[in-house]
């Protein structure tokens, strides 16, 4: 099965598409998240990251 590419964007409340190294869009924070988990808020608020690493 091929990886989702660098650049995916998930939003918080969704399944991780990709295991890796996730970045809040226009953000600095970053957060490992393996692949089936739930995508985490940021600051307590609704984000959208974005896969800037494979795991």
């Amino acid at each position: 099965m091929a990886r989702k590419p660098l650049g995916t964007k998930a939003s918080t409340g969704s399944r991780c598409p990709e295991s890796g190294v996730w970045q809040v869009e226009h953000r600095t924070a970053t957060a490992p998240i393996a692949e089936g988990n739930v995508m985490p808020p940021y600051d307590q608020k609704a984000v959208v990251w974005v896969l800037i690493q494979y795991a």
